[in-house]
């Protein structure tokens, strides 16, 4: 048990290789659990020993065939083919989940993304829906609370930043966005530059503008939050963020934080941290809002509720794209745009536009980020390591008739939709 708490804890500090002999050690020790297997394959998946992974999470299920995560877990390790796939399985599984809202959720996620890949689109999206129907059961819900967060991040900056002296340091490159537009492969492309090293997804931010604010409210940030957050010293805030980053920084000249949802927190990113660049990520609207859909995020985290249901995600959307608008409004210049699509239809250019912006000389290793074996622990673990292909601009046309209301709803908030 102390070995696979240790392998959690490496795991939380981006220390996969050393996770994955402690969850290896904890493994060998009892064999018999499966959460011990289970563990081991995540991180194995990380590092991108995807056989490895496949083995273990198999493991896991012939000890415990209802750890249901492990299913999903492995229908998303790989695309998944007519003549190789788990569909018998997980259909046969579906009886035992009934009264299990978790097994429910995991079950019909893994059949969903196991059909999609073999082409039968129809069914799959029955399955996505009533996967996350079962997920967001019990989450209480509401878009109120999220249209009330953005509206007070955008009382709070209400007018053009002025100049502030936050903390000097440069090092930070900030990439933000929806979840699923292309972060992590802007991370890996950044991260395949010698001068940058790839921090991962780092709370770290949030955390420390809540304990500095002295809000003692239950969410990481809302309007009390907000409100008690505008005295804090700039230059405070940044030094604590740098020296929470150690020290797994400070060994290059610059690095990432890729936490999509940092963008809530520009505003005072670019007061904190004046010299940080800040990269936002653009992609298509339908395919944004399917894609969050699509996926099952942290459960621990309020910042996903929103994705359990199609029509919130469209709403969701429409506050990110209002706040983007914002922030190019009071932060001109300080974030650079990028559109998915771009970035697939000219890697170079748009690479070569994002060295420059972040300061970084020219660098040929950014054109071959699926090279970079640096450990990836985001819910597009598997595809980085993948040169870019063009099959998922424009997903949503396979589900076309199935996102009517959606595309009424963006088409209503003005967002132009081919």
């Amino acid at each position: 048990m102390t070995l696979d708490t240790l392998g959690v804890v490496f795991t939380q500090g981006n220390a996969h290789e050393d996770a994955v002999r402690a969850f290896r050690r904890a493994a060998a020790l009892r064999p018999d659990v499966a959460s011990y297997r289970f563990n081991l394959a995540t991180s194995l998946t990380f590092l991108g020993q995807v056989d490895a992974a496949e083995q273990e999470y198999e493991a896991c299920l012939t000890r415990d065939p209802r750890y249901w995560k492990a299913h999903l877990a492995l229908a998303q390790l790989r695309r998944q083919s007519a003549e190789g796939n788990h569909l018998k399985r997980l259909k046969g599984l579906l009886g035992q989940a009934a009264g299990d809202l978790g097994g429910r959720t995991y079950l019909h996620l893994a059949i969903s993304k196991e059909l999609e890949d073999i082409g039968q689109f129809s069914e799959a999206f029955t399955h996505l829906q009533a996967g996350k129907q079962a997920g967001g059961e019990r989450r209480n819900y509401s878009f109120e609370r999220d249209r009330a967060l953005f509206d007070a991040i955008i009382a709070a900056f209400d007018a053009p930043l002025e100049a502030v002296v936050g903390h000097g340091s440069g090092e930070p490159i900030f990439v933000i966005g929806m979840p699923r537009t292309g972060t992590t492969l802007v991370d890996r492309i950044l991260g395949s530059h010698p001068e940058v090293h790839t921090a991962g997804e780092l709370p770290n931010f949030g955390f420390l503008l809540k304990r500095l604010s002295g809000s003692r409210t239950p969410a990481l940030l809302d309007a009390d939050t907000l409100s008690r957050s505008a005295p804090i010293d700039a230059a405070r805030l940044g030094q604590a963020y740098i020296d929470s980053t150690r020290p797994g920084t400070g060994h290059t000249p610059r690095f990432t934080d890729k936490l999509p949802h940092n963008f809530l927190y520009a505003g005072h990113i670019a007061r904190a941290l004046p010299n940080a660049r800040i990269v936002c990520l653009h992609r298509d609207p339908v395919d944004t809002c399917l894609s969050n859909f699509r996926q099952l995020f942290s459960q621990g985290s309020q910042h996903y509720d929103y994705s359990f249901d199609l029509l919130d995600t469209g709403r969701y959307y429409l506050q990110f794209k209002r706040l983007m608008e914002h922030w190019e409004r009071v932060l001109p210049g300080r974030i650079l745009s990028l559109d998915y699509e771009d970035i697939v239809d000219d890697q170079e250019a748009c690479t070569r536009r994002l060295l420059e912006f972040c300061g970084l000389p020219w660098n040929e290793a950014c054109l071959a980020f699926e090279r970079n074996q640096a450990p990836v622990a985001t819910a597009s673990v598997v595809q980085v390591r993948e040169p870019l292909y063009r099959s998922a601009i424009r997903r949503w046309k396979r589900y076309e008739p199935q996102l009517a209301e959606l595309i009424a709803l963006l088409r209503e908030g003005g967002v132009a939709i081919d």
